[in-house]
């Protein structure tokens, strides 16, 4: 009988999954990841010291902060429990299973406990009023977001590391098992699946799905490809490989795609753990650049540039249309860095205590910064405002000051 057994381990700081199907290709796979002599330990490098702003200027003002508790996360935890957030209310959730909905004004209205671990942070649907949240089971459930009261739930065969995408009158998600689905968003039933291929050793985490269209779906998956599919039906329309890894060993090889693309005026953007920053002109479907940075986050853009955070903490801002170098900065080397966001003229980053940095996108120098609790793994943005959630537990939002 196949067992599925699942190992993590360090390799230069970055964790690692592994889907062994026997016990030989474990016994690989720990060669590949400790090497022939037991006392190689992986290198880990200090983060770099912050350097106080000469004339630091007021960007974000706190206008909401609440503690849904996580006392015990690791700081390397790679959940990303984004806040299901919208004009007249949020519904945020906890990695012990707590699912909060709050008010515009940020005043509590329900709170339930959905017997589990949750995985995939909160999608909000404004117009059916409908969270859905998924747990480390692999169920899927739906709430209504103004009462609490429970839709439906659906049981998938894999868990789900990422918020869900609702489109189309469906919830579509990427489980971890290389499985694409597709349900109804009225009552949860499996519409389509859609299977990828899954390497043997992979990094915890998951692309969130977005749309490249009004009925295209776009995921990206563990063996570094992206996906586009029919949101209504599950087609496929076509596939890209963006991640290209080189090595003799399934570790040197890895590939992943866990930063959700990016779609803005036609044009695709997306990034790879193995070091591939793709720019695609989605008229013509032809390739406007392709650069050299590993990165598991999601990228920002602006008018004219791409930004990313690399493995290391880099920051690099790069033509959006040819991929030149504009300005990088070693400013928050090796900080556990969050994916970049646009906030207002701004570039924001989180990282590993809790501060989120403000970059001028001119310049590339780095001109506030606000704190919160714990490390960061995750920036939203919404209009004017910014969202953050620790893997501590710590919620907190930032309005754009005037």
């Amino acid at each position: 009988m196949t067992r599925s057994i699942r190992s993590s381990k360090m390799i230069k700081g970055r964790t690692i999954k592994a889907t062994v199907m026997n016990v030989a290709v474990l016994a690989l796979m720990t060669t590949a990841v400790v090497g022939c002599n037991r006392g190689i330990k992986p290198v880990v490098n200090d983060p770099v010291k912050l350097v106080q702003i000469a004339q630091p200027m007021s960007v974000l003002q706190p206008v909401f902060s609440v503690d849904v508790g996580n006392k015990k996360a690791s700081k390397k935890d790679p959940l990303s429990l984004q806040v299901g957030y919208n004009t007249t209310q949020m519904v945020i959730a906890s990695r012990g299973g707590d699912l909060t909905g709050f008010d515009k004004a940020g005043q509590p209205l329900w709170s339930l406990n959905v017997g589990d671990q949750i995985t995939g942070g909160v999608a909000l649907d404004s117009l059916s009023q409908t969270a859905i949240v998924s747990t480390r089971s692999g169920q899927v459930l739906a709430f209504d977001s103004a009462t609490g009261a429970k839709r439906w739930q659906q049981q998938l065969s894999g868990s789900v590391l990422t918020p869900a995408l609702i489109s189309n009158n469906r919830v579509i998600l990427s489980a971890n098992n290389g499985f694409l689905h597709g349900l109804s968003l009225q009552n949860g039933q499996s519409i389509w699946q859609f299977a990828t291929q899954t390497p043997a050793i992979s990094i915890r985490g998951a692309a969130e799905p977005t749309l490249l269209d009004d009925r295209t779906a776009l995921l990206a998956t563990a063996d570094g490809r992206l996906h586009a599919i029919t949101t209504d039906s599950g087609l496929p329309q076509w596939s890209r490989r963006i991640g290209v890894g080189a090595g003799s060993s399934e570790v040197e090889r890895m590939s992943d795609v866990d930063g959700m693309p990016t779609v803005d005026n036609n044009q695709l953007f997306a990034i790879s753990y193995s070091g591939q920053l793709l720019g695609i002109d989605l008229a013509s479907r032809q390739v406007m650049f392709l650069n050299e940075l590993a990165s598991l986050k999601a990228l920002a853009v602006n008018s004219t540039q791409v930004i990313a955070t690399s493995l290391e903490g880099k920051v690099v801002a790069y033509d959006r249309n040819n991929g030149q170098v504009s300005w990088e900065s070693e400013a928050l080397a090796y900080r556990d860095l969050t994916n970049p966001v646009m906030i207002g003229n701004y570039i924001a980053i989180g990282d590993l205590d809790g501060v989120v940095h403000l970059f001028d996108p001119v310049a590339g120098n780095i001109v506030s910064r606000v704190q919160t609790k714990g490390p960061l793994t995750n920036l939203q943005v919404q209009g004017s405002r910014l969202i953050t959630q620790s893997t501590s537990g710590q919620v907190a939002i930032w309005q754009l000051a005037r």
